[in-house]
């Protein structure tokens, strides 16, 4: 199997496992990543995914000696496996190693990407003309800006980890061997939330791409609702109780 599953409480590990590939994706590997969290998106007890990769790599990108092995379908699912899919819940990337080219692009399709401080980002398809075909033109621009998108677009050059987190691309920076500890921490911290709340709040946040100004605003006050029935009365009882008083998270940290 060169896709494994784990689970940490409400966190479920997806982790790519083709050492020998630099944990590069075909065909097989790509439906098993789809598959993974096809069921992590359905299954109830699970609040929060991590995607990395085994071996201190996190992805190469599309496994070039795979090409020409199937059809690309472009209006079939993405070939590096759910980079077509908009789940209901967050997906953190831990990313130790490479993450370049459809690598990149599984990085981006991911909510937050921690990354260890020798992590490289890049669009290395840009050697070989392969196109980015999973999101990489969207996503990229619509993190870290058009013109800096371009730029790693354009030129294909290596971002290690500093500029990563100086442009937005990487959202926390960490010793390397760390990426997948800080990742599943950060994911319990997330899963402790009142959930409805901020998966709603999540949502919102990328339908908001959908619609002008005003659609987005609407769009925003309508998904409010249901948070508000479900569960803004009694968290805003706990806080008149004293919970999270002067800006305190530790309720939900444990710190």
């Amino acid at each position: 199997m060169s896709v494994t599953i784990a689970k940490d409480g409400p966190v479920t590990i997806v982790t790519i496992d083709r050492p020998a590939k630099r944990n590069a994706v075909d065909p097989a590997t790509a439906d098993m990543l789809r598959d993974a969290f096809t069921a992590f998106a359905t299954d109830k007890d699970a609040k929060v995914a991590i995607l990395t990769g085994s071996s201190d790599h996190f992805c190469a990108g599309f496994d070039l000696g795979a090409v020409g092995t199937s059809r690309y379908d472009p209006d079939g699912p993405g070939p590096m496996g759910p980079t077509r899919m908009l789940l209901e819940k967050p997906v953190i990337a831990a990313v130790e190693g490479h993450a370049v080219a459809g690598g990149l692009e599984l990085a981006l399709w991911c909510d937050l990407r921690v990354a260890a401080q020798s992590a490289v980002f890049g669009v290395y398809c840009r050697r070989w003309g392969v196109p980015l075909i999973d999101g990489g033109t969207v996503r990229l621009p619509r993190i870290v800006g058009q013109g800096r998108a371009l730029d790693m677009i354009l030129t294909g050059r290596a971002v290690d980890a500093a500029e990563a987190q100086r442009i937005g691309l990487a959202d926390r920076v960490v010793a390397d061997g760390t990426a997948l500890a800080a990742a599943v921490k950060l994911a319990k911290q997330i899963a402790a939330f009142p959930q409805i709340c901020m998966n709603s709040d999540r949502l919102s946040a990328y339908r908001q791409w959908d619609f002008d100004i005003e659609g987005a605003l609407a769009h925003e006050a309508h998904a409010g609702v249901a948070p508000l029935r479900e569960g803004a009365a009694a968290g805003a009882k706990r806080f008149t109780e004293g919970t999270g008083r002067g800006g305190s998270f530790a309720a939900f940290t444990g710190e």
